[in-house]
């Protein structure tokens, strides 16, 4: 971080920043892409514009390697990355940074091309618990008040999971007091359930190899299923039972194909979207039927981030991250592409309210319409000095960030 930056903490946010609507907003952010992994804040404010030289920033820390989400839930903040030979997960206080536990533990990982040995999938929040996955396929619980261990379980090895391309990155899924991962073992476990409070296997399912989607939950036929966008495409599943209700093949014919993107649901219709030559899908699941509304490559072909919607709009990165992106709006049902801003630089998207906020790679944050007429930038600011990949979060009106060696907190908003 360079000086000017680090003078944002004395800087009266309330001087500069304009802040539009009502409503709770200081809701928790308890797991990937906030409580409904969707990637939308809750409560109905919006963030106009950033004062002149960037959001105030409240706090500050160096972190280590990985690309795992921070999470928050009743003002505490937690990290997973990884120091030396460690996978680190750590507590800190919201507010200022102090730290309130540590858990660590050995890992082996190696990344086979590399580009970053730390954890991929952010820590999930539940019922008083921490649950992690680390890059090694080691899947832990911890207390979420003392950061003592309760469980643990290697995936990879009870399984037989072959290393992929790039480690475990999916974020499980905790509901209803089972822990859903994908994990791509054999023998029909590609997708597994665990029991939160002991981490005893209930069910597996599908052959599907792993992919890097974090699946959702999503009311569907009138239950809750679990929605998964394996290597192999859609599965979604009874939680309860491991029973595949709707399936789907989506995946590049390629063997170096990666299906990153967390699935988009409204209503019945399920958006999958991914790069590598596969292209995106709209698809309707009724009564156990799969029926295709339209799919095709070029309309928002996601890489490694995820979409977000707006009603019936989405938004989000079209393109693969090395070769130079456009940010695109479309129209889920029919899949109209609204308009597409290029070149820019790959990067994450969530939802305030009417703005979007844009956090590139290069560590700039934008402000942008959600609209569907047309790409307006309506603020921007340099809030990181580094390669920035991982998915911020917002809680308590502040925005959570991380590069490759650092993680700020950020002040949108006073609540």
């Amino acid at each position: 971080m360079d000086a000017a930056f680090q003078m944002k903490t004395s800087i009266s946010l309330l001087a500069g920043l304009v802040i539009l609507g009502t409503g709770a907003a200081g809701q928790d952010w308890p797991q990937f892409r906030g409580p409904d992994r969707d990637g939308i804040v809750p409560g109905r404010m919006t963030v106009a514009s950033f004062p002149s030289d960037g959001p105030e920033l409240v706090w500050e820390m160096a972190v280590g390697a990985g690309f795992s989400a921070p999470v928050v839930r009743l003002g505490q903040l937690v990290i997973f990355h990884r120091r030396a030979d460690q996978e680190v997960v750590e507590a800190l206080r919201a507010s200022d940074g102090e730290s309130v536990w540590k858990f660590s533990y050995e890992t082996e990982y190696r990344d086979d091309f590399g580009f970053d040995n730390g954890p991929r999938a952010a820590p999930v929040i539940a019922n008083g618990r921490v649950f992690t996955f680390g890059a090694q396929g080691i899947l832990h619980c911890l207390d979420f008040e003392t950061g003592q261990k309760l469980w643990s379980v290697d995936t990879h090895r009870e399984f037989g999971v072959r290393k992929g391309f790039f480690g475990a990155a999916s974020t499980p899924l905790v509901l209803d007091g089972r822990v859903l991962a994908n994990i791509g073992g054999q023998d029909d476990a590609g997708i597994v359930a665990f029991d939160a409070a002991t981490g005893e296997t209930l069910w597996t399912a599908t052959d599907h190899a792993a992919s890097y989607s974090s699946p959702i939950a999503a009311p569907l036929d009138g239950n809750t299923l679990a929605v998964f966008f394996t290597r192999e495409g859609l599965a979604a599943l009874d939680p309860s039972t491991g029973q595949v209700v709707y399936e789907r093949r989506w995946r590049s014919r390629s063997n170096a194909s990666v299906n990153a993107a967390t699935p988009i649901v409204m209503g019945d219709i399920v958006f999958l979207s991914a790069s590598y030559g596969t292209g995106s899908i709209a698809m309707r699941l009724c009564n156990r039927k799969v029926e295709e509304l339209w799919a095709g490559e070029g309309v928002i072909d996601n890489h490694y981030s995820s979409c977000v919607r707006d009603g019936g709009t989405l938004f989000g990165f079209h393109g693969r991250q090395e070769h130079g992106q456009s940010f695109r709006a479309a129209d889920l049902a029919t899949g109209k592409l609204l308009w597409s801003h290029s070149p820019i630089r790959a990067g994450s998207v969530m939802r305030i309210g009417d703005r979007l906020l844009l956090l590139l790679e290069s560590g700039e944050a934008m402000l942008v319409a959600a609209s569907r007429e047309k790409f307006e930038i309506l603020s921007r600011a340099q809030i990181l000095g580094g390669e920035t990949r991982t998915f911020p979060a917002v809680a308590d009106g502040l925005l959570f960030a991380r590069d490759t060696d650092s993680l700020v907190c950020l002040r949108l908003w006073s609540e």
